[in-house]
């Protein structure tokens, strides 16, 4: 069931409530209002009263299992309006054909939302030869737009825009939702999604190069969760090929206490190295490492316990950066699918799929200039065999509905092969399974350039975590935050700054981009930085302490509080924390987690304005003595925190409560 669906669904649930209600009131009007009859029988008023009640006990139990549905998911007010207006456009124009109409506008002289579609349907009605005017299209789908209690007024203006004004009472009621059931996603259909991220190399120390692919697919996974579907983070590293064989022979001959020294995963890069080396200059060397690859393809039991011990070094250099980033993920590398290839193989051939070139096997994919290459002319697989198994295990094995490649945008070609080999080999159907390469650009050093070192290396993600530390807790120095906050606090606060900057500064951006790294900029506690989203959080935990409100008296509150919303920036304020599941829905749909950071940002640009012109707290002047507190306000400030404290977890960004 598409979320669509599902909120159509809500929209009738809330209708069947009203509805509900409204027969419960006459019942009850019934029970107390007539007016009596001296000549009628007082018992039989007693039973036909009993028989009312009866009936209104029923009826109120309905409508709570109507409310309760209500419960399960957020308003999306976007999408209830998209569908408001499908509604009444199909009745005023039934051959009209629009999809995602309405859009939320910042300027309040358009209203809280825009419906655009009269210019499309007038421009159609034109091309038909039946001439109107987008005007004329907008007021008559503006007069078949069904009952809606939400919407205050709809104004017809410009070229056809319809402006739809949000009641504030709904607005506020979407509030006091959050503050009950906390900030709920909206209604999806629930997938099992399997993400493949991260993909360092074996033997190698992971560098900027692995940052993005983490950072964005650790975030997209965590989005994934939050919704509700079932998400398997798989970390697809390289850990097989000829290279490991070259390995092997030369740690063998250099480093016979191998299996059993403790070795960092740094020397293990400068041995890679070494042994690329010799490969390239010594012939006697490359028969030996060519011996050692066949060793370790048949399962050599030596050969295969000092790959394990190789990957086993790299592992644990994966998982201390993995640790420090917040991310988490399941290995499942190449040679998880080398028994699989021959089996791909076999299945292609039979399938028809498989023409000889040139001694290799290829897949030619019709509209590619490029073919797939399956097998070379050595009889050896290739990344491409690879891939093709991963896929196919992927939906079969294990029951993949939504299968996510985060790699960068370099390899679009290649995945753009992949996927169109494996809908000719039947392996997915695109209307069962949804398989989306969500590739990103990369990151540039000041001289717009792909960040390097200066001896023009790659910068290990060691040594920009490490930087990134030093950098943050200089900045608190800085600020005097050493002078207030505890040791303990300190080293919390230092750490969520270091990696959450780093991790902000790249979701920040569409990820299609290049983006510059700068740690200046990072950590500026102005301007859309995880810096000043951190810090807006914690001044609103802060604000809800200052009050002395406890957890209790606030959960009392929300059902006892009218949160009136009658300042015009406490109505901005909730207009924009209520249009969190929309941009979720958005997130959703083109997994582009700079979205989600531009609503973060927006709302705690918002919620300082609303501080800077609304009291919440009151103070007796000269003193810390609190004479008023406004709990609406108050309220309104916890149901914000509830949005941003979820943002930030997606976005992956560690929550201090001091700053």
């Amino acid at each position: 069931m598409e979320a669509s669906h599902l909120l159509k669904q809500i929209a009738k649930c809330e209708q069947e409530a009203a509805r509900l209600r409204k027969e419960v009131q006459q019942l009850e009007n019934q029970t107390t209002g007539g007016v009596p009859n001296p000549v009628a029988d007082e018992s039989a008023e007693v039973i036909l009263n009993n028989k009312l009640k009866y009936q209104i006990h029923h009826l109120k139990k309905s409508i709570a299992e109507e409310e309760s549905k209500l419960m399960q998911h957020a308003t999306s007010v976007l999408t209830l309006l998209n569908n408001t207006f499908t509604i009444a456009i199909r009745r005023a124009y039934p051959a009209a054909s629009v999809t995602n109409i309405v859009k939320h506008t910042d300027q309040p002289r358009f209203g809280d939302y825009q419906c655009s579609a009269a210019m499309a349907i007038a421009s159609s009605l034109k091309n038909s030869n039946q001439k109107t005017s987008p005007t004329e299209v907008a007021r008559n789908i503006v007069s078949c737009m069904p009952p809606c209690r939400f919407i205050n007024k709809c104004e017809v203006q410009g070229a056809g825009f319809v402006n739809v004004h949000l009641q504030p009472w709904f607005v506020s009621q979407l509030i006091t939702d959050i503050l009950k059931h906390g900030a709920r996603p909206p209604a999806v259909e629930k997938k099992r999604v399997i993400v493949d991220m991260s993909s360092p190399n074996i033997a190698k120390e992971m560098h900027v190069g692995h940052l993005r692919s983490t950072i964005i697919g650790e975030s997209i996974s965590r989005l994934l969760e939050y919704v509700g579907h079932d998400v398997l983070r798989l970390n697809h590293v390289g850990d097989w090929g000829t290279q490991f064989g070259q390995l092997i022979a030369h740690i063998t001959e250099t480093r016979p206490d191998f299996s059993t020294s403790s070795l960092p995963v740094e020397e293990l890069q400068a041995l890679y190295k070494e042994a690329q080396q010799r490969f390239k200059t010594d012939d006697a060397f490359k028969e030996t490492a060519r011996s050692y690859v066949v060793k370790l393809q048949t399962g050599d039991p030596q050969v295969m316990a000092a790959w394990e011990k190789i990957c086993e070094v790299s592992r644990r250099g994966f998982e201390a950066i993995y640790q420090k980033l917040g991310v988490t993920c399941t290995e499942r590398g190449e040679s998880f699918y080398q028994p699989l290839m021959p089996e791909v193989v076999k299945d292609l051939e039979a399938k028809g799929l498989l023409k000889e070139d040139q001694g290799s096997k290829v897949i030619f994919i019709p509209g590619h200039d490029m073919p797939l290459m399956v097998v070379k002319s050595d009889g050896a697989f290739t990344y491409d065999t690879s891939d093709m198994a991963a896929l196919r295990h992927r939906v079969v094995d294990e029951k993949g509905d939504w299968l996510i490649y985060v790699v960068d945008s370099g390899q679009g070609v290649h995945f753009q092969l992949i996927y169109a080999a494996a809908r000719l080999a039947g392996y997915y159907d695109p209307e069962k399974v949804r398989v989306d390469h969500v590739g990103f650009g990369v990151v540039l050093g000041p001289d717009k350039k792909r960040l390097k070192t200066r001896s023009g290396e790659n910068v290990m993600l060691r040594d920009l975590l490490d930087e990134g530390l030093e950098r943050s807790m200089a900045k608190l120095v800085e600020k005097q935050r050493d002078q207030v906050l505890s040791p303990e606090e300190l080293k919390k606060a230092q750490e969520a700054l270091a990696y959450g900057c780093i991790k902000y500064a790249d979701l920040m951006h569409h990820r299609i981009n290049d983006y510059v790294f700068s740690f200046d900029k990072m950590l500026e506690d102005r301007g859309n930085t995880a810096v000043y989203l951190l810090y807006s959080l914690t001044r609103i935990r802060s604000i809800i302490r200052t009050a002395q409100i406890s957890p209790e008296d606030l959960a009392k509150a929300v059902d006892g509080t009218k949160i009136s919303l009658s300042n015009e920036k406490e109505l901005k304020l909730a207009k924009c924390v209520i249009r969190y599941p929309e941009i979720i829905e958005h997130v959703l749909d083109d997994l582009c987690p700079h979205t989600l950071c531009e609503y973060a940002y927006e709302l705690c640009v918002t919620f300082s304005e609303f501080y800077d012109n609304c009291y919440c707290i009151e103070k007796k002047p000269g003193t810390e003595e609190i004479i008023n507190v406004h709990m609406d306000r108050i309220l309104l400030c916890k149901a914000t925190s509830l949005v941003l404290e979820t943002c930030l977890h997606i976005i992956s960004l560690e929550t201090i409560s001091k700053m």
